[in-house]
């Protein structure tokens, strides 16, 4: 009676090992891109509405709950705003001229409107952050042409003179520029966080969601001077820069 051989012998007996059938390789998955940030800069609603939690930075740096304070005392201007002075990076000077507003803070990815000021979003970089709270300093100020183009600091600021604070405050500009300056500076097109739309009339940035402006474009509440607005339904006619990497 005939034997087979064993697989391990089947070389020495003449023959070849059997060898078992290739598994079919799994198919390789691509690892999901990462899709940056983009801040939007048009809306069909002009409700700034917002019901969410809001968060107050201390001067040590813990986050607690905001809680408004009910003030009787009389506006410093007619308009609720008053000159400060700001650096590069957000911090208030010694001879700003208003005691600094809150830095509010609100989660997600958007800056959202509280009681007239803008709250910077957790997610935003720093810088995002401080310009946001740097143009919370000079709101309600009223309009001024050529005003904060001399100095940063001001007693009214005009369009471009606004957006250059804010910048400034976010350590993004070091010395103001006029809206036909701006048409050339930064980067072309959209920013992640911050969107500065420029022509030689006049000039408005988006930052996280909400539009810093002079003018009432779009705007239900009517009022001039520098003021967290609505975004607008279309920014044509403008040219559209934004901080590198911002």
């Amino acid at each position: 009676m005939a034997i087979a051989a064993p697989a391990a012998l089947a070389g020495s007996a003449g023959g070849v090992a059997a060898t078992p059938a290739p598994s079919a390789a799994a198919p390789k998955t691509a690892a999901p891109k990462r899709q940056l940030h983009l801040a939007p800069v048009t809306a069909r609603s002009q409700s700034l509405s917002y019901r969410g939690p809001v968060f107050e930075r201390t001067a040590t740096g813990d986050l607690v709950p905001y809680q408004p304070l009910l003030s009787t005392t009389a506006p410093a201007t007619p308009t609720g705003g008053s000159p400060v002075a700001v650096t590069s990076g957000g911090s208030s000077t010694a001879g700003a001229t208003a005691l600094a507003k809150p830095q509010l803070l609100v989660p997600g990815s958007l800056a959202r409107y509280v009681s007239g000021l803008a709250a910077a979003p957790m997610s935003a970089p720093v810088a995002v952050q401080q310009a946001i709270w740097a143009a919370n300093q000079i709101v309600g100020l009223r309009y001024v042409y050529g005003g904060g183009h001399a100095s940063f600091v001001a007693a009214g600021y005009d369009c471009s003179g606004t957006v250059s604070f804010a910048l400034h405050g976010g350590g993004l500009l070091s010395t103001p520029m006029d809206s036909s300056e701006m048409m050339a500076w930064g980067s072309h097109g959209l920013g992640r966080w911050i969107t500065v739309f420029s022509n030689p009339g006049h000039a408005y940035v988006d930052i996280a969601g909400l539009r810093l402006d002079t003018s009432a474009a779009d705007d239900p509440s009517n009022q001039q001077g520098p003021r967290w607005r609505p975004l607008r339904a279309a920014n044509g006619g403008y040219t559209v820069r934004h901080p590198l990497g911002f």
